[in-house]
């Protein structure tokens, strides 16, 4: 066929499809099926690799955020989704998941607890078990850094609150904002949730170092200290 001949969209295989979209029209316009299409590459003899996203999204209720937590076992399981191809879907999930924890931290002036939810939950917001971070700011509430402190099974997590001090101290911190993420998704603290931040508190005034707010963080949601009046 000469290079100039007109090959219509309609003649094109259901594969080619969303990458030749993409290049005529691009990225926006492609639902996310078709992006899943594309990391995928091919189908089968039954079935195109648009159809075959369509399952693998259907079976997640079409939740980027449920697809990105599948394992390459699980993914495997789909007829047509070999080790390769699962790896590339949870690679490209997790680079996504990356990019809006980059992004976050462009949001570096601390203006509501809601900000400090934009900048964690991509963070500790999807993970299984729980972990316990800390945000530390300077006297323009501004974020100056962020440090895992601990990270625990799903029942909870250790807090050293000498080393929060220390390196708060370090690095030239005078307020600091505490967070955990509860994998059960529940947004009601528990009594230790309470305990350590009584804890925390205290030692951050005869420092002065204040302990502004404390968050519990879930893939959706978060519950404020602050917010709630119990701080």
């Amino acid at each position: 066929m000469p290079e100039n001949s007109f090959f219509p969209i309609t003649n094109w295989s259901e594969d080619d499809k969303p990458r030749e979209k993409l290049m005529l029209k691009g990225k926006s316009v492609l639902s996310d099926t078709e992006l899943i299409a594309i990391l995928i590459g091919s189908g089968s003899r039954n079935e195109s690799a648009v159809d075959l996203s369509k399952r693998i999204l259907g079976s997640v209720n079409n939740n980027l955020n449920a697809l990105g937590k599948l394992s390459i076992s699980q993914l495997i399981n789909f007829k047509g989704i070999g080790e390769a191809k699962a790896i590339s879907i949870i690679a490209a999930l997790e680079l996504g998941r990356r990019r809006r924890a980059e992004d976050a931290v462009e949001l570096t002036k601390i203006t509501s607890s809601k900000t400090i939810f934009e900048i964690m939950q991509p963070i500790i917001g999807e993970l299984p078990h729980e972990e316990f971070w800390i945000v530390y700011l300077n006297n323009s509430n501004k974020v100056i850094s962020k440090s895992q402190l601990s990270k625990g099974g799903i029942t909870g997590t250790l807090v050293d609150v000498r080393l929060v001090f220390k390196t708060a101290l370090e690095i030239g911190a005078t307020g600091l904002i505490l967070c955990h993420n509860h994998p059960s998704g529940t947004l009601i603290p528990s009594d230790a949730d309470k305990q350590i931040t009584r804890k925390l508190k205290l030692a951050g005034d005869s420092l002065e170092i204040k302990v502004l707010d404390h968050l519990i963080v879930t893939e959706a949601n978060y519950f404020s200290f602050v917010d709630e009046g119990i701080f």
